[in-house]
């Protein structure tokens, strides 16, 4: 059975290429998830609480694009010297991750805001700083979001021969190594999107493995423009005032930062020993649970008690949330949360959760580590998702 209508807008599935009657479906009985909307919609109802245009994420944005101005003008204008400019390309870096986290993430996801302009306003923040929303809504709201963690149909894991993310995906001698060479590695993520990545995907029309249809009019409009901000931010401007050496050292100290926080949030919520990564049947056209299990399966939870990462990340260590609800704004999460843990322990369904944003590394490294070595187990034992300790 395909996702519940109520996300249509955010995980549209997009026919595999094997699948002649047009997705990838999932299978099996929806009465969890409907349970779980109806409590989660009588507790916005309780409290009183908007699911979206909330004063707190206006205010955060403020906070945010603020940060990211100031941060940007005293690099350009007013630092002179590296220990000036060091300290303000990691504020930078920061302010570009939150912006995407946050702004751009509810935004893109409709999240936001009951408005569409506001939302694709908010969407379009991605492109200031040198992604491209339109694509991101493809790779991410579509193909991540529908198929978590299915090998061919989540671009989210895909790195190609660079890396093994996945035990359904080959592995290459090299990646003996991946969980070490990977993590510098992770600091080249957001320059690839910007030199590279958007580009090749639109020249090739494919995301991954996944074709997706170009843009046109007004979103290919949006995507030639928001290229030309960013690169005049990025380069054009400073280039006026600074040397070409000192432009590209800040703007690779501030990508790399940008970059490896935004790698490992994606990476701390699924890519670990306690997810799964599901195989569709023999037919290729067909999963064995239903759409809102596959999303528990494959996601965790982590560090749900840190105020100050949660804030600053978007509400993204709560994955599991995002996930069964990703139209509602992430400053409700913890709220969504409590209905969710509860009705999972009813359902006898299994909430994965690292208590620790170390714990979540840790056995992120341990994943990357196991999937580098010669295989000793059974592919099919290694796609299933271990009982979190304790």
């Amino acid at each position: 059975m395909s996702p519940d209508p109520s996300h249509r807008d955010d995980t549209l599935a997009v026919a595999p290429r094997n699948a002649p009657d047009g997705r990838l479906k999932f299978n099996g009985d929806n009465s969890f998830h409907r349970e779980l909307r109806r409590r989660v919609e009588a507790e916005f109802k309780r409290s009183g609480t908007r699911e979206r245009d909330s004063a707190q994420m206006y205010l955060k944005t403020a906070i945010i694009l603020a940060t990211f101005v100031l941060a940007y003008a005293a690099l350009v204008f007013f630092a002179a010297a590296w220990w000036q400019s060091v300290p303000l390309a990691i504020v930078l870096g920061v302010a570009t991750a939150a912006i995407g986290f946050n702004i751009m993430h509810d935004g893109g996801h409709q999240a936001y805001s009951e408005h569409r302009g506001v939302n694709r306003l908010m969407a379009l923040a991605l492109d200031m700083v040198g992604g491209s929303s339109y694509i991101w809504r493809w790779k991410h709201a579509r193909f991540h979001h529908t198929w978590v963690n299915v090998a061919g149909h989540d671009s989210d894991i895909d790195l190609g021969a660079l890396g093994r993310l996945s035990p359904l995906q080959p592995r290459r001698p090299w990646h003996r190594w991946q969980h070490i060479y990977l993590w510098p590695l992770y600091g080249v993520t957001a320059i690839r999107w910007h030199l590279y990545g958007d580009f090749r995907d639109m020249l090739t029309g494919t995301v991954g493995e996944r074709p997706f249809t170009r843009p046109r009019g007004r979103d290919l409009a949006g995507f030639i423009i928001g290229k030309l901000v960013f690169f005049t931010l990025a380069f054009g401007l400073p280039l006026a005032f600074h040397s070409i050496g000192s432009v590209l050292m800040v703007y690779m100290l501030v990508s790399a930062v940008a970059g490896v926080l935004l790698a490992l949030v994606f990476q701390m919520a699924h890519v670990v020993e306690e997810a799964a990564f599901p195989v569709p049947d023999a037919t290729g056209l067909q999963m064995a649970t239903p759409w809102a299990i596959h999303q528990l399966e494959t996601t965790v939870d982590f560090a749900r008690g840190n105020r100050v990462l949660g804030w600053l990340i978007g509400g993204l260590n709560f994955q599991v949330e995002h996930h069964l609800f990703p139209r509602i704004s992430h400053v409700h999460y913890p709220l969504v949360a409590r209905v969710v843990e509860e009705t999972c322990r009813e359902f006898g369904v299994t909430y994965r959760e690292h208590r620790t944003f170390g714990a979540g590394i840790a056995s992120h490294y341990r994943w990357l580590r196991a999937l580098g070595r010669p295989e000793t187990r059974a592919v099919a034992a290694l796609a299933e998702a271990p009982a979190l300790p304790g």
